[in-house]
């Protein structure tokens, strides 16, 4: 029986699709490689997001083959998307495909246990038309929910519709169904996952002909009437498209945590204009108070881009008063990559890499200062908890309802998998942009 070891890079989408292909795999009888067993294929799930994504993708196959000079590297994903040839020429390398074709892996995969015959299967991303829902546990307690794929938007400064192609997405009723096996499976928690979720139901491949297009609205509606799973979170939804009606629905709905993970890149308005992004600070703005009036609680995780093409020091300053306004939890920072055929090379302002590197760090302290004040708010306050399995010797561990990482000394292992009632006593530490705290069980029964 071949064996397969799995390494994902990028987004949540990334790893959904990993999962997805571990288990078309493990159905063609490849088992997953235990530690310290030497694998026949190695799966290396690729991002393209910045130079320094393609570096590490590239280092890290590098790596898999001088570790394991017998074993065969599939790659897939944006990297392999975008730079197939590259990627094909890697040590190692025995089959490249394409983020459209990830749903046909095993069939490439078969092909080449059969004849041992290189492969690379990549077509043009604007020739790529079909949808492959996917739902899949990882090594944690939650699921991850592919609902859309690709982008229409082109951000001055992005690969990613040259990468995943046009936006398209699953149908409600194939995303139901998945969601209800989660539930047959004993899953609690869904992570709803896509390039741009927002733009659910611009192209539906699979819909019936002449069927209504369908909305973000209609899936999260939908997907809370599912009965047995408890939690959804919303992964990353642009502010443009997440409405007004869709945040009073996850206000009262059974199963919506108050948690959000929205895109700003810049608080400048003249850098989301040389950007090309399709909202403004105030329309921001009124996004993140509206959710802060429903939802006291919520989480808000924030993207940011510094160092951009065009942003001077002056509109560095102007982004650095807007964030520290806002009433958000923590940002997830990124440096300005240079993208070869983006748009933002036409932009003549060039930040130095010490610059960026300074503002980088700024905005870092600043992203703790904001995570640990939203922690703190909540010591001595009881919050449910959906506990997760932990190492030998370490504490059970979850995430609160508002996406606080929490460790409970107390939890017993029978609690794997569990939603129970936790006190939050103290922050056990506030290291990598990550405030953790300790708690113990309450009232549990």
């Amino acid at each position: 029986m071949p064996t397969a070891l799995y390494h994902t890079f990028g987004c949540k989408l990334n790893f959904a699709e990993t999962s997805s292909v571990a288990r078309r795999m493990a159905d063609m009888g490849i088992r997953r490689a235990e530690k310290g067993e030497v694998p026949d294929l190695i799966f290396v799930n690729t991002c393209s997001v910045t130079e320094l994504a393609d570096k590490k993708c590239r280092q890290t196959i590098r790596s898999y083959n001088r570790r394991y000079p017998e074993a065969s590297i599939v790659v897939t994903g944006c990297y392999a998307q975008l730079k197939s040839a590259e990627v094909a020429a890697l040590p190692g390398v025995a089959l490249v495909i394409g983020n459209d074709r990830k749903g046909e892996i095993d069939s490439f995969v078969a092909r080449f246990l059969d004849d041992r015959r290189k492969e690379c299967s990549v077509i043009p991303a604007r020739d790529i038309r079909s949808f492959s829902p996917s739902c899949s546990r990882g090594d944690r307690t939650r699921y991850f929910l592919k609902v859309q794929d690709g982008c229409d938007c082109w951000c001055t400064y992005c690969t990613i519709p040259a990468a995943r192609g046009r936006s398209r997405s699953g149908t409600v009723a194939q995303l139901v169904e998945q969601v209800r096996r989660v539930a047959d499976e004993g899953g609690r928690e869904v992570v709803i996952t896509g390039v741009n979720i927002g733009d659910f139901g611009r192209r539906q491949p699979d819909a019936p002909e002449g069927a209504p297009r369908e909305t973000f609205l209609d899936l999260i509606r939908a997907l809370d009437a599912v009965e047995g799973i408890d939690r959804y979170r919303i992964s990353s939804i642009e502010p443009d498209l997440l409405t007004d009606e869709s945040i009073e629905f996850c206000a009262k709905s059974r199963a919506f945590m108050p948690h959000f993970h929205i895109p700003l890149q810049c608080g400048s308005d003249e850098v989301l204009r040389l950007m090309r992004r399709r909202y403004d600070t105030a329309l921001f703005r009124r996004k993140i108070e509206r959710i802060v009036e429903l939802m006291p609680d919520a989480f808000i995780g924030v993207d940011l881009i510094v160092g951009a093409r065009g942003e001077t020091d002056e509109l560095f300053e102007e982004s650095v008063r807007f964030v520290q306004s806002l009433p958000i939890t923590r940002l997830h920072i990124f440096p300005y990559s240079e993208r070869p055929g983006t748009r933002a090379l036409e932009i003549p302002y060039v930040v130095d890499p010490q610059e960026k590197h300074r503002r980088m760090e700024r905005m870092t302290r600043l992203s703790d200062e904001k995570f640990e004040t939203f922690a703190r708010r909540y010591l001595g306050t009881v919050r449910p908890v959906l506990l997760e399995h932990s190492r030998p010797g370490q504490p059970m561990a979850g995430f609160t309802d508002n996406y606080l990482r929490v460790k409970v000394a107390d939890a017993p292992a029978s609690l794997d998998n569990c939603i129970a009632n936790v006190r939050l006593d103290r922050i056990v530490s506030t290291e990598a942009n990550e405030v953790v705290l300790g708690g113990t069980l309450v009232n549990n029964g």
